[in-house]
């Protein structure tokens, strides 16, 4: 390749909507442009290096037995209504019309595809298990993108659908994955990503663990111990929190003119926030009961806890409802509550004599023992880890630590095959439903992963593997006879040799050809 055949222009002043160094970079190197929010469009040197990654994700799914195909990125609206997804998955999905009149919508995820792919194709034991991949384009209609490929509306997938007989064997092939999963990030030169339980989210299933790589730019937290090495996603992470137990008092209704929040309200007490409840109301449920989350004042609501538990994602309760429920908004309380399901914290159950409202304007009330005084609450862990929460694995302190997703693993179970009813015939001649096991790698976010934890003040520094070009040739003085023809034989050499070789063939100055070929 010339620099003078190369499109895209090459800058050096960094770019004021570049909010990371890699997206930075992506812009200044003629990576990437932005066309809208989210929506970049790949340049030849971006292109290389996404068909670099392509090529060493696809060996190593070909080593797991796995069949590359293509499915449609356009499906017709009965796929995702057969799974349930067309309705729980929200205003991220794009959902339209066609010119027929026909619903459809553009796939986030291929789950309903697969499993309309194959459901016809599969209908004996003796044909499993099987995996097929493909290379995707996918859309998310995302709230927030960041961070140049990193996190975007449109963007490239690897995803993999495995199929089995049994779950001993999708443990297999699960463990089998993950060890490609290791394989192929560190050919990519990313050998230190983690593996991290998390949480299924609209997937849903049985088991999902994260390949993580840990940097200042991910915008996941992690809670990590150095002790033992646990390490989970905050949205599914457990700690040990410790608690002020002690003889239950009698309740006592105080005077708190004014005060709603937890902060106010324990500096006016002159008590610390820990001896203090905070509740949040949830919007009704499908039987119309609100949901009143409890926990300690001085912790968060895990909303991703919360959502396992209610099995839908959790909204806010408005203030009408909440009158209607026979609580005030600010001075809430569990007790005498009507048509209300009532979900506690650990930190509330194991902690004394809590400040609680007490569903009376500018009152609450204090000496609250949950086990006393809302018996009926269910109890559960919902609360989000914190730096120096307890190690569940072993005690020892918790840091949370941030990462960039650059790969997930899912079981399945049979949550698409079952409600899309995919059957097969096993020994005995019974009907069977496969169960399965998915598998993706983020493409593009891996150009803009990479660049952020291999660069310098200067550019990116490849791993040799994913570079767009093995050789740069800086040719000063390029317009001198003899220096032409030096590289271009040195130039011809390369390219016979296989050698991935670009070379500048402009005749500009020196320290433009190695600022630019920095950041190539």
């Amino acid at each position: 390749m010339l620099m003078t055949s190369l499109t895209g222009r090459r800058f050096k002043e960094k770019p004021v909507e570049a909010t990371l160094e890699s997206h930075a970079f992506l812009l200044r190197g003629g990576y990437v442009r932005q066309v809208a929010n989210g929506i970049y469009s790949l340049l030849h040197p971006a292109v290389r290096v996404v068909r670099k990654i392509e090529q060493i994700i696809r060996e190593e799914m070909n080593l797991v037995d796995g069949q590359e195909v293509i499915m449609p990125v356009a499906l017709p609206k009965e796929l995702w209504e057969e799974s349930g997804r067309y309705e729980s998955v929200g205003a991220e999905l794009i959902r339209f019309v066609d010119r027929a009149g026909h619903d459809m919508l553009l796939a986030m995820t291929h789950e309903e595809a697969v499993v309309h792919l194959v459901r016809n194709e599969a209908s004996s034991y003796r044909q499993y298990p099987f995996m097929l991949y493909q290379f995707q384009t996918k859309f998310r209609d995302e709230p927030r993108s960041r961070g140049g490929l990193i996190r975007v509306r449109e963007f490239t997938m690897k995803d993999a659908y495995s199929f089995h007989t049994s779950q001993e064997d999708l443990s297999r092939y699960y463990s089998k994955c993950s060890d490609a999963y290791r394989r192929i990030f560190a050919r990519l030169g990313i050998p230190e990503v983690v593996v991290v339980e998390s949480d299924s989210g609209m997937m849903g299933g049985q088991r999902a663990d994260e390949f993580m790589l840990l940097c200042d730019a991910g915008e996941d937290a992690i809670a990590s111990c150095e002790a033992c090495g646990y390490l989970a996603n905050v949205e599914v992470a457990t700690g040990t929190i410790p608690c002020d137990s002690a003889d239950p008092l009698p309740l006592e209704e105080v005077s708190t003119p004014g005060k709603k929040t937890i902060e106010e309200v324990a500096a006016f007490l002159a008590i610390p926030a820990k001896q203090t409840v905070k509740a949040v109301f949830f919007a009704p449920d499908s039987e119309g009961r609100l949901t009143l989350a409890l926990i300690r004042g001085d912790r968060e609501i895990n909303e991703a806890k919360l959502a396992k538990l209610l099995k839908a994602q959790p909204a806010f309760a408005d203030d009408n409802a909440i009158l209607a429920a026979g609580a005030v908004p600010g001075f809430a309380s569990p007790i005498n509550l009507k048509n209300t399901r009532i979900i506690a914290d650990l930190t509330v159950r194991d902690s004394a004599n809590l400040v609680t409202g007490a569903n009376k304007e500018d009152f609450h009330i204090k000496n609250f023992n949950l086990l006393r005084d809302a018996p009926d609450a269910e109890i559960a862990d919902i609360s989000k880890t914190c730096a120096g929460d307890g190690c569940p694995e072993c005690g020892a302190s918790l840091l949370l630590k941030r990462g960039v997703e650059v790969g997930n693993i899912f079981q399945l179970g049979t949550k698409y095959s079952g409600s899309m009813k995919m059957r097969y015939l096993d020994e005995a001649g019974s009907e069977k439903t496969p169960i399965m096991g998915c598998y993706g790698i983020g493409v593009g976010r891996l150009v803009s992963s990479i660049m952020e934890v291999r660069r310098d003040k200067f550019g990116p520094i490849w791993p040799l593997t994913v570079a767009p070009w093995q050789v740069h040739i800086c040719t000063i003085n390029f317009d001198k006879p003899d220096i032409r023809s030096a590289a271009e034989q040195l130039y011809k050499d390369l390219t016979a040799a296989d050698v991935e070789v670009i070379m500048d063939d402009r005749n500009e100055r020196p320290g433009v050809q190695f600022a630019e070929a920095d950041l190539l």
